[in-house]
């Protein structure tokens, strides 16, 4: 296991478990794992039509606060800040298209219509979970972070670049919303064509932000550059192109697999659909079940 490390630079400085594990960010997890748990389970009734989590839920649920953890609070988010772009790429892969697919999917929908039915939530989500506005909204924003003075500028002041974090966060959520559908109201906004269109449209707009990084000719970054460095045979600029790579890899991975399910499942309605009416699912049951119902009443 040894011979796969790199070797470290006696430049680095030892962290503390406190700066590698972040007990903040394993405590907030827990209390929110805590909060679903309880709402879901035993305090559901307290909520009019409001029912169980399933299973698989709350299997997704805890999923993605592993994810979360695993972005945030371990020392990929340490490291990512302070020493590796490309640690920084792989958080931001997490928590841009791994993690709000998976806790929109792990929520109830009487959970989410509990959410956003002030009037005026209701509103703001109808209008940045739009098609259009959510996927110029989320690319633009992850492209205008990248851009170096802008990315540099941010990773200067902490507080900075944990609001722009948690607007990313918000917006990958709107862009992911037309795709995952939660409500049975927005399940009709993008099907289909529409909705493979609106992914692969994602896929295209990302790409000039992760082709800059990758095609850079010089180091972009001046707080990696101006950063120790952590392994001997990873220097500033491969690490830098390193990371455009994972972020391109990541996302081509999740949208891949994601058009790969919404095809199979448009395809397989759209057979359906060729069917003969007697041979299609809902008229079989009707045929099936007259006969039975005549014969209960003779």
């Amino acid at each position: 296991m040894g011979s796969h490390q790199h070797d470290m630079s006696s430049g680095v400085g030892t962290a503390s478990f406190s700066d590698l594990w972040s007990p903040d960010v394993m405590l907030f997890t827990l209390l929110v794992a805590c909060l679903y748990f309880l709402v879901t389970g035993p305090l559901h009734k307290r909520f009019a039509n409001a029912t169980v989590a399933t299973t698989r839920q709350k299997l997704l649920f805890i999923f993605a606060l592993v994810l979360f953890y695993t972005a945030q609070g371990s020392p990929i988010s340490y490291y990512g800040h302070h020493y590796l772009f490309s640690l920084h790429m792989l958080q931001q892969s997490i928590l841009y298209f791994a993690l709000p697919p998976i806790v929109l999917l792990a929520m109830p929908e009487w959970l989410l219509e509990r959410i956003f039915r002030p009037k005026a939530l209701k509103a703001i989500l109808r209008a940045v979970t739009h098609p259009l506005v959510a996927a110029l909204m989320f690319n633009t924003l992850f492209s205008f972070y990248h851009i170096p003075f802008i990315f540099d500028a941010a990773a200067l002041n902490h507080q900075w670049m944990t609001v722009y974090h948690v607007i990313l966060v918000f917006a990958a959520f709107a862009m992911w919303w037309p795709i995952v559908s939660p409500l049975s109201d927005n399940k009709k906004q993008l099907a289909g064509l529409k909705k493979l269109t609106y992914i692969f449209a994602n896929g295209v707009l990302i790409t000039p932000a992760c082709a800059l990084i990758i095609f850079a000719e010089n180091p972009l970054y001046a707080t990696y550059i101006s950063a120790p460095q952590i392994f001997s045979s990873l220097d500033t600029f491969s690490d830098q192109r390193l990371g455009g790579i994972i972020m391109k890899l990541v996302q081509e991975l999740v949208y891949g697999c994601v058009l790969a399910y919404v095809f199979y499942h448009w395809y397989k309605q759209e057979k359906q659909e060729d069917l003969p009416m007697d041979l299609q699912p809902s008229a079989a049951n009707i045929l099936m079940k007259t006969p039975a119902t005549d014969e209960g009443r003779a």
